[in-house]
């Protein structure tokens, strides 16, 4: 392939990740915004979901603009450098810094310490039943995960809902509410139900 014609795909590609980028952004901030993660879907996925799409299109669009910088170089360098003249040498020392300041934010949270602050709602002690099961269930958790939290049995919820004996207790609830069209509701209503018995 002809360089002009890599520039043009290169380029072409970086556009494209870029437009995707920024609708899936659009996307999760506005259509599943923070919080929905657990009960909104959008073609079947849900805002993780999306997520991990908006985090490959991003992989996507660095790697293209790397190439993009990569076929440019020799001419980002003269344009660095310019004419040789008194104070070129502070010009290439100022993108030297700019450059290396850049890499240096883009790093930064990598080294910063990651603070916990409480237990998330769904991931309670082992044994421990919570004071309100209906508020305590969300689609990203699994059968495992509500029997260990509320000492139902997967079997028994199964049963209640109607749906077949052997599913995998290990697959998360939103992906079993879309398979098989069960409300969140009456998951919890029989959550509810078997913990007031015991």
């Amino acid at each position: 392939m002809r360089k002009p014609s890599l520039k043009f795909l290169i380029d072409g590609i970086a556009f494209a990740a870029f437009v995707l980028l920024t609708g899936t952004g659009v996307l999760m901030r506005y259509v599943l915004p923070p919080g929905s993660g657990h009960f909104l879907t959008l073609w079947g996925l849900d805002r993780h979901e999306w997520g991990v799409i908006h985090f490959w299109i991003a992989v996507a669009m660095m790697a293209a603009l790397a190439l993009h910088l990569l076929l440019h170089w020799r001419w980002i360098v003269s344009m660095i450098r310019g004419r040789p003249r008194e104070g070129s040498g502070v010009r290439v020392a100022l993108a030297f810094v700019g450059i290396l300041g850049l890499i240096g934010l883009a790093l930064s949270p990598f080294f910063g310490p990651v603070e916990h602050d409480g237990e998330p709602p769904h991931k309670m002690r082992s044994g421990e039943l919570p004071e309100s099961p209906d508020s305590e269930i969300y689609g990203s958790m699994t059968l495992r995960e509500v029997e260990q939290q509320t000492g139902v049995s997967p079997e028994v919820i199964l049963r209640e809902l109607g749906l077949p004996p052997g599913l995998p207790v290990d697959e998360q609830l939103g992906r079993l509410r879309r398979q098989y069209g069960f409300r969140m509701d009456d998951l919890k209503e029989v959550v509810q139900k078997h913990t007031k018995n015991k």
